[in-house]
């Protein structure tokens, strides 16, 4: 998949909290730092994220959107 954003960090999921409309997803991104998405359930689905899945972290503008 080829997008404009060029802030992509890989990481890996470690912990997620699924709402009834959202979910947290915390992503450990290495050298002891983490970034935080906040995604739709549907899409925590659709990109079937569970701990110990390999992400990339997309950040564009104020945005910070995963990407598997």
């Amino acid at each position: 998949m080829k997008i404009s954003a060029r802030n992509q960090l890989p990481g890996t999921v470690v912990e997620i909290s699924e709402g009834q409309v959202n979910a947290k997803v915390v992503v450990d991104i290495g050298g002891g730092h983490t970034i935080t998405s906040i995604i739709s359930v549907e899409s925590l689905k659709e990109l079937e994220l569970t701990v110990g899945s390999a992400v990339t972290t997309v950040i564009k503008s104020s945005s910070v959107m995963l990407m598997a």
